[in-house]
């Protein structure tokens, strides 16, 4: 059946958000390496790349059953409701304390900037010198620059909202487009029917909502990885090359957004493996491979570069994940070679009779044993290194203010199937295993619905490997956004499938959308309506205005120096560096040396200003000020129960202007 109007309308708007995602930071990143990525070359070369994708992805588009002008229109309402919603409650983390204000001090650098690394400025304090300490929480001090943690694909699209004013408003206007794109694969796999229902229980989940509000990494993600099923899709409906490399080259792009997209498309390399085999059978779909194999070595590649280029600190600190994931997908590049020259003896292979009834038992026994998993193993770490005995502290500080036994090896990963039921719901969870089980077991018996395979590889595969090995730090709302870009939208893609199985009647449609929507709306009702962090960037911009202009700061005290070096060096525009502590000295840098370094900083004709938290420790360089009093709200920590609530939140900073 060819798409009805209604249709058209969704499918292809749900296409243009990982299409214009894409086009964005194909421009961006180079612009980003030739050190010009400014708001006109950007917007020139940007827009036009977005809409030439957009254009190019969404002709001809695959065919999907019938929607209704209702069924449109209440996608589009739950979107864009969705993106108010958030947008009026968003946060503002711009004091580095977790990743969200590290990323947006990335955004806030290269908005300003157009170029990495960051100048450290040594020259500000008198030229190098070992008690100064450029790096801080989130920022790499390499050969005398300052590099940011993490991929440069988020701050890339978060750059947008400073070059237009509006520093807060990117992240709801993605997950706004986020929910549209979720409705895309859902219509299209599913039927229109339950694409509202599965936009609205998309849309209240905590960790969407969460992650919808703030400068996170995984909604970007989001969209690029369930765009690209629905261009897979539809590539598949109607094969071309065209549209095949495009669903790689979405695919590919997700790892310039989050390092973990290199294991989230690897379903997606042996998908494409398997079209060129079918290519030597004349299938049509098989000319499909080699494009879209291209487009996702393109993509997967660009984000590699820059990860090296740009990131390289952080990618040595995750080389014992990347590594393995290296060799995984060269072990399955081997095997696609293998597998095509060897397509005709292993076409006439079939799997055993037994084969699909296994398989679906196997789906059932998996998800049992992940939720039963809390019952049979407490999963802990020792501490090795230095962010190992981080960790453990935070925890037992958790423990404690949730009224727990102290144990800071524990990580509670056991619990990360509950986690899930937390935020989606039991009938989530149910139907969606039932829908796997239905799938995997059709699929080993003939082979349809062959549009599910790739989908169920990938949510399959992604699920079960974070559920495993989550690897966060286990407080909520906090670790639920490792659940964000697959596993939640996944399992409700999934729930929407079983949906479409259940009895043609009202009764029972009403009853499921209702056990489908309430208990996770019933979790988020405690937090939702609740902005956490506001005041920050107002709490900033006193602060800078306060610090004299020609000033180079000195942060004497631990706490204020991980979260304000770069704040100050990029949103102040001060040269800004930590005084070094001797080990097991204490959180306030030693006088002598904080002296030694203001006399160096006077040399150099600059205003020498030292910062701390407290008065007692910057009154003896001089008169002490207090530049920012910040009272405002922060995320709960909850280890063994859904969050309901915040906590509060207060910063002090002083300074003291050397006499």
């Amino acid at each position: 059946m060819e798409l009805d109007r209604p249709g058209r309308l969704l499918a292809t708007l749900s296409l243009v958000p990982p299409l214009a995602v894409a086009g964005w930071l194909l421009v961006g990143l180079p612009l980003l390496l030739l050190g010009r990525f400014t708001p006109l070359p950007a917007l020139l070369l940007g827009v036009p790349a977005a809409a030439l994708l957009c254009w190019a992805g969404t002709r001809r588009p695959g065919k999907v059953v019938e929607a209704t002008s209702w069924q449109v229109a209440g996608v589009i309402a739950v979107a864009v409701a969705a993106g108010v919603f958030n947008g009026i409650l968003h946060s503002e983390q711009l004091i580095v304390r977790r990743d969200p204000a590290t990323y947006a001090q990335y955004a806030a650098w290269i908005a300003g900037h157009g170029s990495l690394p960051i100048p450290a400025q040594a020259a500000a304090f008198g030229g190098a010198d070992p008690a100064l300490v450029f790096e801080s929480v989130g920022f790499y001090d390499v050969g005398g620059s300052v590099v940011p943690q993490f991929m440069p694909g988020p701050p890339m699209l978060f750059a947008i909202g400073y070059w237009l004013g509006v520093p807060f408003a990117v992240p709801p206007v993605l997950g706004a487009l986020a929910v549209l794109t979720l409705a895309g694969v859902v219509v299209r796999l599913a039927g229109a029917r339950w694409a509202v229902p599965a936009a609205l229980a998309f849309a209240v989940s905590l960790p969407i909502l969460y992650t919808s509000r703030t400068t996170f990494s995984e909604i970007p993600s989001l969209i690029l990885l369930f765009g690209g099923l629905a261009l897979a899709h539809d590539a598949l409906e109607r094969p071309g090359w065209r549209h095949g490399l495009l669903a790689g080259l979405v695919f590919g792009l997700a790892v310039l957004v989050r390092v973990d997209g290199l294991r989230d498309v690897l379903p997606v390399l042996a998908f494409a493996g398997l079209l060129i085999a079918m290519r030597r059978f004349g299938r049509p779909q098989g000319a499909l491979g080699l494009p879209m194999l291209a487009g996702l070595v393109a993509g997967a590649g660009l984000g590699m570069l820059a990860a090296y280029l740009l990131a390289r600190p952080y990618l040595t600190y995750l080389s014992s994940s990347v590594r393995p994931l290296l060799l995984i997908c060269a072990a399955v590049v081997v095997l696609i070679a293998i597998g095509t020259a060897a397509a005709p003896a292993l076409a006439r292979l079939r799997p055993p009779a037994w084969a699909p009834a296994a398989g679906a038992t196997l789906v059932v026994l998996l998800m049992a044993g992940l939720y039963a998993r809390p019952w049979f193993q407490t999963v802990t770490r020792d501490p090795v290194n230095g962010e190992d005995r981080r960790t453990f502290t935070m925890i037992e500080t958790i423990q404690r203010a949730n009224g727990l036994p102290l144990d800071g090896t524990r990580l509670y990963f056991e619990d990360s199937l509950h986690w899930v039921a937390w935020y989606v719901g039991l009938p989530v969870l149910v139907l969606a295993t039932v829908a796997a089980a239905l799938l995997l077991h059709r699929l080993l018996r003939d082979g349809t619905p062959f549009a599910w395979l790739l989908p169920l590889a990938m949510i399959g595969w992604t699920t079960v490997t974070t559920l495993l090995r989550p690897e966060i730090t286990p407080d909520h709302p906090w670790a639920a956004r490792r659940l964000v870009p697959i596993v939640i939208p996944g399992l409700i893609l999934l729930a929407a499938y079983a949906l479409r199985e259940l009895p043609k009647r009202r009764w029972v449609a009403s009853v499921a959308v209702l056990l489908v929507l309430v208990p996770p709306a019933v979790t988020s009702i405690g937090t939702a309506f609740t902005p956490v962090e506001r005041g920050e960037a107002a709490a900033v911009e006193a602060m800078c205005a306060k610090i004299p202009p020609e000033a180079s700061v000195l942060i004497v005290e631990r706490v204020t120096g991980d979260r304000f070096t770069q704040l100050v060096r990029g949103m102040c525009d001060r040269p800004a560096a930590k005084v070094a502590r001797p080990p097991d000295s204490g959180d306030v840098a030693p006088e002598a040396e904080t002296r030694r370094l203001i006399e160096r900083v006077r040399a150099a004709g600059r205003v020498p200003v030292v910062l701390a938290a407290r008065p007692e420790q910057v009154w003896r360089y001089g008169p002490a000020t207090r530049v920012m009093a910040l009272v405002t709200l922060q995320d709960e920590r909850s280890l063994i129960d859904p969050p309901n609530g915040t906590w509060s939140l207060g910063i002090d900073v002083w300074m003291a202007v050397a006499a």
